[in-house]
């Protein structure tokens, strides 16, 4: 391309390049003005920016001021997590919609409770009358995220008082999106895979008396339908993923967005663009790969040098996506245990026997037990390293037969019901716009007339 003037670089430079140069501040800078970069703090914990009474994350302790490792907890309400699901499912009863309802209220549900919550959003499976002829699965799009957050943003148009912020209202938009978005998601993957395949779309129905388990593998099965095991599993990967603090990125968006007093539909819609992303919830589908790469490329899965040699060659940026990433270990707040993963494992095997997967969980469980050491020798790391969920997240979706795009879309269903708690929590609480501060690092400039710019 032709320079537009003389000594001038290439509109292109200016363009394409140019943010590499005039965006970038030296990083010197940060630690002289003690800038909090990913609202972290020097020691890698989170800057503290509000209060709420709707979960805590545990993975460390503050000991005179340093960080002190400890072992991973989260609560919900002030409940263990892991006692929610061992209380429900110990009594043979799905549990998602009771921490839901958990989370939502503040109080877990009496029976007839339940019951009266489930219907609630069950009323709300069905699509708006003329809605999916205006859905936009018709525009291509190789993210279903994408198609779910233009069609999170489509069901404004069909509220008859989308801005109302009232607890009535914001209650009754949150278990409508409870209730439409595995139909919405269905409905997205399987247009993509009518075009693919040149067929017409079915739209699947929606059946009543479904939990949110039951429904999403009846929308994706059909007519092939799906074991209670199945489901059962699902749900307790739907309970793991509802709700995990309000410093994580798709939640303080959430609250973000909340605390301008927007509409509750555009501010679930920037969560799920949020939760899109590769270092957030889509990492659930790159550990999944990860394991899917390391068993194609270890002939001896049982094998610890095998698994270790192939661990050391992604760090090393010679296998698998080349990034140097081990995905699935490491956490931002777990420092010894991740407590989601070490539930999944329990469930996870009784799954795997019936699947004949026994031994492709065993080799994750030895990338697990060699990840850290192969990290530490080839990194120097010394800090404690934590297995996260997505180790096991990918794995699990796979045995229950979903489709890799609808991993971080079921993750989206699932955390709804976090993402709803927070915002009423930002509505009605602190009723503050957050508004963080920026230092401006530029000199002063004297404008010039265009005829004199050279």
């Amino acid at each position: 391309m032709p320079s537009v003037g003389m000594g001038r670089p290439p509109v292109s430079d200016t363009l394409y390049e140019g943010m590499q140069r005039v965006d970038r501040v030296p990083d010197e800078l940060y630690t002289r003005y003690d800038v909090k970069r990913g609202l972290r703090n020097a020691d890698g914990t989170g800057v503290l920016v509000g209060l709420t009474t709707i979960s805590n994350v545990h993975g460390y302790k503050k000991v005179d001021g340093k960080v002190v490792p400890d072992r991973g907890d989260l609560t919900y309400r002030g409940y263990s997590i892991a006692d929610l699901v061992a209380g429900c499912h110990g009594e043979g009863r799905f549990g998602y919609e009771e921490v839901s309802y958990l989370l939502l209220t503040g109080a877990l549900p009496t029976a007839e409770e339940l019951v009266d919550f489930k219907e609630r959003i069950g009323s709300r499976r069905q699509l708006p009358e003329g809605y999916l002829g205006l859905f936009p699965r018709v525009t291509y799009s190789t993210s279903i995220m994408n198609v779910l957050q233009r069609a999170t943003l489509l069901l404004y148009a069909f509220d008859p008082n989308p801005d109302d912020t009232s607890p009535t209202h914001e209650i009754d938009v949150a278990l409508s999106l409870l209730g439409r978005w595995p139909r919405v998601a269905s409905v997205a993957h399987q247009a993509n895979e009518a075009a693919k395949n040149r067929e017409r779309v079915k739209v699947p129905p929606a059946q009543e008396g479904y939990t949110m388990a039951e429904t999403v593998l009846d929308v994706l099965r059909g007519d092939q339908g799906f074991t209670r095991d199945e489901a059962m599993m699902l749900d307790v990967m739907l309970m793991l993923h509802a709700e995990h603090g309000g410093g994580n990125n798709s939640t303080f968006t959430c609250r973000v967005l909340s605390s301008s007093g927007t509409d509750a539909y555009s501010a679930y819609a920037a969560a799920l663009g949020s939760l899109k992303g590769p270092k957030h919830g889509g990492a659930n589908a790159k550990a999944g790969e990860m394991i899917d790469d390391c068993a194609a490329s270890v002939s001896d899965w049982s094998s610890d040098d095998q698994v270790a040699d192939y661990l050391t060659k992604v760090l090393n940026k010679q296998a698998f996506d080349r990034s140097g990433l081990i995905y699935g270990l490491g956490h931002a707040v777990y420092t010894i245990t991740d407590p989601r993963a070490e539930i999944v494992k329990g469930y996870a095997r009784k799954l795997a026997r019936e699947k004949g997967q026994e031994d492709k969980l065993d080799l994750i469980e030895r990338v697990e037990r060699l990840g850290p050491q192969v990290m530490r020798d080839v990194r120097g790391i010394t800090k404690p390293i934590s297995t996260n969920i997505d180790m096991y997240t990918g794995f699990v979706y796979s045995m229950l037969g979903i489709p890799k795009d609808l991993y971080t879309p079921i993750f989206a269903i699932a955390r709804m019901s976090g993402w709803a708690a927070h915002r009423m929590e930002e509505l009605y609480g602190p009723a503050r716009i957050i508004r963080p501060a920026y230092n401006s690092y530029m000199t002063h400039q004297e404008y010039v007339p265009i005829d004199e710019r050279g």
